[in-house]
């Protein structure tokens, strides 16, 4: 009878417990949470069945299309969490502005920023796609959230995580205690631990990035991944191997597990990055770093500690193992 069944609802109590002064608003809030992420991957493993594919023919704040799930995502999430009581405000990447809760609800000391669906335009081609949310804690008085609750350094988060929707659904979350990783059991509807404190590999001969935007980057960076590619006997260096789908969630995932490098540079087009700072780039940065892994803008700064201007801000991304992130940081450097 050793071997225990640990779903996520129990994982998070018992880290809560081991918490000292937890109140249980926090286990509530991920339990919240959890629901909506159950009813989203309802839909999309039916996606191809029923008649949700496809565009709306509307944009959204950062001028991209919206997908019919990615609107469904967003509204699900919303209501599965105004109502708790455990937050004062929420943000989401589909909407221009602050989500209020509404007044009829109490308003409490968290507030929740997500990336409803990511990799959405991969939705049609059956590509595995993601959820990600980062979660603070107000800095504000009572009342509703304002937006020096959102504008954090991300090593302010208390917690955050992603759900890649793929072969099987996974949800990844860190609450600063490690890493954890919960597979969805469909016959019981549970997420079940599967992955036990997440480590990254120190290094790994792998990096991940858009290499169709290679004439756009930075001397640095296009000499890096010239780097990558060549065989190099006196530093006993083998050819690194391309591994890249085109969905942030599914690339990152992959790279906390096996290890490597996830790049978003920058670029003459996009001069700050595209990634969402606190949509993605944040939260993503925190599940890493929690697991050994370092992030960075690509520009020498630790990502975790840009103090956020603006609640759309873009950012570049170096992400990953610790010494694959070093090797990046050294030729962007040079240059």
């Amino acid at each position: 009878m050793s071997n225990k069944v640990i779903t996520i609802e129990r994982h998070i109590i018992e880290e809560e417990r081991a918490s000292n002064g937890a109140t249980g608003d926090f286990s509530a809030l991920l339990r919240d949470l959890t629901l909506a992420i159950k009813i989203i991957n309802r839909e999309v493993s039916r996606a191809g069945l029923v008649d949700i594919l496809g565009s709306t023919e509307m944009t959204n704040i950062q001028g991209e299309v919206v997908q019919k799930l990615d609107e469904f995502a967003n509204a699900t999430i919303f209501r599965a969490m105004d109502h708790g009581g455990h937050l004062c405000g929420m943000a989401s990447e589909e909407n221009e502005h602050i989500l209020k809760i509404p007044d009829e609800y109490p308003k409490g000391k968290y507030v929740l920023l997500f990336d409803p669906l990511d990799g959405s335009s991969n939705i049609d081609a059956n590509v595995s796609i993601g959820t990600i949310f980062s979660i603070l804690r107000r800095v504000s008085d009572e009342g509703d959230g304002i937006k020096e609750d959102f504008f954090q350094p991300g090593y302010k988060q208390i917690a955050a995580g992603y759900t890649i929707y793929g072969p099987s659904t996974m949800l990844v979350y860190t609450a600063g205690r490690g890493v954890y990783g919960f597979t969805l059991d469909p016959s019981v509807g549970e997420f079940l631990l599967s992955h036990d404190n997440i480590k990254i590999p120190e290094h790994k001969s792998i990096y991940s990035v858009n290499e169709g935007n290679f004439h756009k980057w930075s001397e640095g960076m296009r000499n890096y991944i010239d780097w990558c590619k060549k065989d190099i006997p006196e530093e006993h260096k083998k050819a690194y191997s391309l591994r890249y789908i085109g969905s942030m969630v599914a690339d990152v995932h992959r790279t906390l597990l096996y290890g490597g490098v996830f790049l978003y540079p920058a670029d003459v087009k996009s001069h700050k990055g595209k990634l969402r700072l606190l949509y993605e780039a944040n939260p993503m940065s925190f599940v890493i770093e929690q697991a050994g892994g370092k992030a960075t803008d690509g520009q020498g700064k630790r990502l975790l500690e840009i103090i956020p201007e603006a609640l759309h801000q873009r950012t570049p991304l170096v992400v990953g193992s610790p010494k694959n992130v070093d090797e990046v940081e050294r030729f962007l450097n040079h240059h």
